[in-house]
């Protein structure tokens, strides 16, 4: 039976929760799996290492800590930024995902945390930084 290896491209289905047991991402709810490269670095490292030596047809549950996964929260992620800065007729909503670009040109993400009449706070942080999660994994495909 052929396990899974760094290099094999392979196709899991997943579950994705918090320690509250909330629901934050599943593959199942999309019909379709998760398709990557074992060891490319693209995912969540702890992920991948645990789908190394699963084979086919095999399912695993991935405890992942939050250091392991996206990080503490860092309060220095939050930052105050002039309404100014946004474009005219721009809708400050909490909890909303901004996009634009750092001094350098590079693309930042952040989500709206307050809002009031002169400044947005932004936080720069992961939605997953702070958050143990838990993975129920399938592993369905293994590509050599």
């Amino acid at each position: 039976m052929n396990k899974a290896e760094n290099g094999h491209s392979v196709k899991v289905h997943y579950k994705g929760t918090l320690d509250d047991g909330t629901v934050f991402d599943s593959s199942h709810d999309r019909g379709q799996t998760l398709d990557f490269e074992l060891g490319s670095g693209n995912l969540v490292p702890a992920f991948e290492k645990g789908v190394v030596g699963m084979a086919a047809g095999e399912t695993k549950t991935l405890k992942i800590t939050s250091a392991d996964a996206y990080g503490e929260h860092n309060p220095e992620a939050i930052v105050k930024v002039p309404k100014s800065s946004f474009p005219e007729g721009f809708d400050f909503v909490v909890g909303n995902l901004v996009q634009g670009e750092n001094q350098l040109g590079q693309p930042i993400r952040a989500i709206i945390s307050s809002v009031n009449d002169e400044e947005v706070l932004l936080d720069h942080n992961h939605p997953l930084a702070g958050k143990n999660l838990t993975f129920e994994v399938e592993l369905v495909e293994i590509d050599e």
